[in-house]
């Protein structure tokens, strides 16, 4: 239960500081995230972006998202010189809450039309039993 609330708190952050910060990568990665019975969906948004210009790393209990938006610079030697220019182009990165007890084999990736989709599977949250080792008294 406490991982959930975690997540969620994180979760909440991240958006408040999209929301009312001052970033230019306004429209990039936009995300839906999903509960469901096994754990949780995410389908994140990055138009432009190839493949092998993302990146995942599960790292202390967080989920990063890394991905580089290249310049559409040609090499054929053409010169030219833009007028305007309203799309990002460099790194763009999030960083998610997961837990600490989930792992590497625990999340799924998966890269089409332009659409990262997770998966990240819910562990069950183990109740400790404690194991009384009793010593004896004596007399």
């Amino acid at each position: 239960m406490l991982g959930q609330y975690a997540f969620a708190r994180e979760l909440f952050d991240e958006i408040a500081d999209s929301a009312f910060g001052n970033r230019n990568t306004t429209g990039l990665m936009n995300m839906d995230i999903r509960q469901t019975d096994t754990g949780y969906e995410m389908f994140i948004d990055l138009p432009g972006v190839q493949k092998e210009d993302l990146s995942i790393e599960l790292k202390d209990g967080y989920l990063y998202i890394s991905a580089t938006l290249k310049n559409d610079e040609k090499s054929d030697g053409t010169s030219y010189r833009y007028l305007r220019r309203e799309r990002f182009v460099g790194t763009v990165r999030r960083a998610f809450y997961v837990g600490d007890n989930v792992t590497q084999s625990d999340i799924h990736a998966r890269f089409q039309d332009g659409t990262l989709h997770l998966t990240i599977d819910r562990k069950q949250q183990q109740t400790l039993i404690e194991n009384k080792q009793l010593i004896a008294i004596e007399d």
